[in-house]
């Protein structure tokens, strides 16, 4: 079944909270479309979305909470992105107040630079609440996703997330029409978007920090303050991950890791840094 969150105001959001009633509650393996402003709450024609309020407000515009029913915690959330579109404009900051203006269209972006970029669409924010009561920020990245801003979670891609709250309570938004890694000024191709995802439940996978499926590969994500430390929690990660695809013991996962494992940074921007291993299928002959 496919469900429809309109843009509006009970749907929208701005900070995580487990005491966030639900906006919507649906089956595993439904699917639910969402439109959201960009992450400065702006909307497609230019205005800002109204009204608003502070501190609940503060964060990325996100639509949900949406309730996965019979998800527990401990369990693992699929979120399988069928389709991500950008409406028609967006805005990259630099130094404030400095900025590029894009025109978005089809698959290419032209900047007020007079710049052009093919455009890879993804949302920024995939996440849940932390397990704890009260207003917490969207800023930073968690073990149970939220604002992790890789530009490989594209349509098509599956994230795997460690549900921390029973209901899931996951809520989406930050649509970002082209990043690079890294995402270095602290903005992307910030753009009020629209996206559909396929909610499941996983059982049998036993994760403590997100995963992915992509085109011909896996990504395993680290998030800390030190990026040395979230490179050792993407690594480790990678290496329960080869142990449960390859069968493989944990020393020799790591020492194969070291010949056919890619790490990169995926933003060093949201108050802690986050890294993501990456493992290719044809890493193997």
């Amino acid at each position: 079944m496919i469900h429809e969150l309109p843009l509006e105001r009970r749907t929208l959001h701005g900070h995580f909270s487990r005491d966030l009633p639900p906006v919507l509650s649906v089956e595993p393996g439904d699917s639910v479309r969402i439109s959201t402003p960009d992450s400065g709450w702006t909307l497609e024609d230019g205005t800002e979305f109204e009204p608003r309020s502070s501190p609940e407000d503060d964060g990325h515009a996100l639509a949900g909470p949406i309730e996965v029913r019979g998800a527990r915690a401990g369990q693992a959330l699929a979120v399988h992105l069928d389709e991500v579109v950008p409406g028609p404009h967006g805005v990259t900051f630099s130094r404030w107040p400095h900025k590029i203006d894009w025109r978005l269209e089809g698959t290419t972006g032209r900047a007020s630079t007079g710049h052009v970029v093919r455009l890879r669409p993804f949302l920024g924010v995939l996440g849940m609440p932390p397990a704890e009561h009260g207003v917490h920020a969207t800023i930073p990245p968690r073990p149970h996703g939220g604002n992790i801003d890789c530009k490989e979670l594209v349509a098509g891609t599956t994230l795997f997330l460690p549900i921390p709250v029973d209901g899931a309570l996951f809520s989406a938004g930050d649509g970002h029409a082209a990043q690079g890694d890294g995402e270095v000024s602290g903005t992307a191709i910030e753009c009020p978007s629209s996206a559909q995802l396929t909610l499941d439940i996983h059982d049998g996978l036993d994760l403590e920090w997100p995963c992915a499926r992509i085109d011909g590969a896996w990504l395993t994500f680290g998030f800390h303050e030190h990026l040395g430390r979230a490179a050792k929690i993407a690594v480790d990660g990678m290496i329960a991950l080869m142990g449960r695809t390859h069968g493989l013991a944990a020393d020799d996962a790591l020492a194969l890791a070291s010949v056919v494992v890619d790490l990169r940074v995926t933003q060093v921007v949201n108050e802690v840094l986050g890294v993501h291993a990456l493992l290719r299928d044809d890493a193997w002959q």
